[in-house]
This record gives C-alpha cells, sequence and structure tokens, in this order.
C-alpha cells in the first residue's frame, strides 16, 4: 500500500470511474494491478511500487453530498430518466397557470407568448402518428398500472410490448385501451406477478372477450415468450389479502407442490388451486377463513374452491381437524 497521505485501497469499479476504460490496465512498472486512488491530489498510483499511473483526473461525480433519497431528489439538477420504453419526447411541461414564480400575474403579452410557447413544445413532443399513440397508450399503462398495484418492472415491460404491437401494426382498428390491457398480462405472466385477466379487464372499458382476443393476437404476431402459469404464485398474495401467517403459506406452497408431482394441477385455474390450497392449510393450522373470504380474495366462485378443495384433500391424502 502507499505511503502517500489519502490514498485509499479501492476496487476496480471505483477506479474505472475515473480513468477511461481504454486506460485501464496494470501498473507499466511492475505489472500489477493493484491500483489505489487518491482522492486529494487526483492521482493513480500502484500500490505495490507506489508509480504515479495517471494525474490530475477529473471527478465526473457530482460536487454534492445527500446521505437520504429525498436529499438526492432535491439537489439533482436533471431530468427523469430516459426509458427506452417511452416515446422521444420532451420531459419538460410547461404550466397552464397565468402566474409567474413570485405569484405575480403575467401582462398580456406574456400570455399570448407563452400559450404559443405550450402550443409549439405539445407539437414537438409528438411529431408522428406513432408518437402520439405511444403517448396515450402511457397514460393508459400509467393508470391501470396504479390501479393494479404493478411494479414497475411490469409496467416496462408492459410498454415495451405494446411498442412492438404497435410498429407491427397491430393497433390498427383496434381500441388503444383492450391493447394495453392485453400488454399488461402478457407481462404479468411472462414476469410472474399474479394479475388475472378478469382483474385486468375490470379496469378497462373494453370487455374481457376483446382483452382475451388482442392477448391471444400477442402472442401470434409478437416474440413474446408466456410461461404456463403456475398456481404457486398466487398464493403469496392471496394470504395477505386473507392475513393468515407465514406458515400457513409455506403449507399452502407444499400442498400444491405435492399436487403437481401427481399431475392434479393440470388444467386447472391456477387462482382456484390457490385458493383452495389456502383453505385446506389454514383449516389445518387452525386459521379457518370460510370459502367465502377464499374465494372473495382470489377473485374466484366459491364452487371452484370447494372442488378444488375436495380435490386436493381427495388425491393428496389430506388428514383435517374434526369440527367440533
Amino acid at each position: 500500500m502507499s505511503d502517500k497521505p489519502g490514498a485509499t485501497r479501492v476496487d476496480e469499479e471505483l477506479v474505472r470511474k475515473f480513468i477511461p476504460a481504454e486506460e485501464l490496465g496494470s501498473c507499466p512498472q511492475c505489472g500489477s494491478d493493484r491500483l489505489v486512488y487518491d482522492a486529494v491530489r487526483g492521482e493513480v498510483i500502484c500500490a505495490v511500487c507506489g508509480f504515479v499511473i495517471s494525474e490530475r483526473e477529473i471527478d465526473r461525480g457530482p460536487e454534492w453530498r445527500a446521505f437520504e433519497g429525498e436529499e438526492r431528489e432535491k439537489r439533482s439538477r436533471v431530468g427523469i430518466p430516459i426509458s427506452r420504453y417511452t416515446p422521444d419526447a420532451l420531459a419538460t411541461e410547461i404550466d397552464w397557470r397565468s402566474k409567474d414564480a413570485a405569484g405575480r400575474e403575467l401582462g398580456l403579452r406574456k400570455k399570448v407568448e407563452m400559450f404559443r410557447l405550450r402550443r409549439w413544445h405539445m407539437r414537438a413532443q409528438a411529431q408522428s402518428s406513432l408518437e402520439r399513440n405511444l403517448i396515450q397508450a402511457q397514460q393508459e399503462l400509467e393508470r391501470l398500472s396504479a390501479q393494479l398495484g404493478l411494479p414497475k418492472r411490469v409496467v416496462d415491460r408492459a410498454a415495451e410490448i405494446y411498442r412492438r404491437a404497435l410498429e407491427a401494426g397491430l393497433v390498427r382498428g383496434r381500441s388503444i385501451e383492450s391493447v394495453v390491457a392485453a400488454a399488461i398480462y402478457a407481462a404479468c405472466r411472462e414476469m410472474k406477478v399474479p394479475r388475472t385477466l378478469d382483474e385486468i379487464s375490470k379496469y378497462t372499458r373494453a370487455g374481457r372477450k376483446e382483452v382475451a382476443r388482442c392477448y391471444r393476437l400477442l402472442l401470434r404476431e409478437t416474440p413474446v415468450k408466456i410461461p404456463l402459469p403456475d398456481p404457486v404464485d398466487f398464493v403469496p398474495r392471496i394470504g395477505n389479502v386473507l392475513r393468515v401467517s407465514a406458515a400457513t403459506i409455506r403449507d399452502a406452497i407444499d400442498i400444491l407442490k405435492q399436487a403437481r408431482q401427481l399431475g392434479v394441477t393440470a388444467g386447472k385455474d391456477p387462482a382456484g388451486l390457490a385458493a383452495a390450497a389456502i383453505y385446506v392449510a389454514a383449516l389445518r393450522r387452525g386459521e379457518v377463513r370460510t370459502q367465502k373470504e377464499v374465494a372473495r380474495a382470489a377473485q374466484v366462485t366459491e364452487v371452484t374452491v370447494r372442488n378444488r378443495y375436495k380435490e386436493l384433500v381427495k388425491k393428496l391424502k389430506i388428514d383435517l381437524p374434526v369440527k367440533k
């Protein structure tokens, strides 16, 4: 280690921050790859022989420090991150209020000028029909994802699927809402986020039949590979709604794994199987929930829960406690 004051041992990723990738390598004197960055002098030093490899390095990071997320957002001077799933539009907006930053009312000439700037700003945001379609689809996607409580990775994947469908000409002649809902359902299936088609279509003006038709079209015409639905993915969500213990959720997952080995899960609704497994596990753990409560949490019918419950108990030979 070097004896220079302020020199600290860092890993390759931190050194790469201050040295361009093409300049990284070993020490030209001894061939060692143990590099040390001296933050005080802006030097990169070999930790073995002390040779100064580079000096007067420019710190490409921010000049400020932040210890919280809110403080980082407040001090940051850049806009929203650029995403390849959204149209290449301007991220800024011009407010419709007729007051300046100090709260004073704008004059007539300034109002006319701001109106013209706002109009040209809106035109610059969407210059083609594809971009205008993407902006409307993005708004619908954000609305649906907020109501369904979807994570950002699913929203980004749904936006990518919709953009591929738009470039392939699949949206022409169909409503944006139905194609967006189908893209969300495909992204949820692909990333194993449990959302049923009935649940997604409930928040759209397009009916379930139209959303299902668009979903089948996406599977045929786009390179989207959808895995088979797994009932295990539905168990944690249903268990959280019913507020059962973690042990009950683990027992329900074990029941479904045993049922899969026996071939009981083939051709069955995954949400109904998960609901029945939780119902059985809750009975065995003493956390009794009615079939109506379980069916409402899983958004299936009571008949489905009852039939799947009887089938699991019979095929797996589960002993349930006797009701007193």
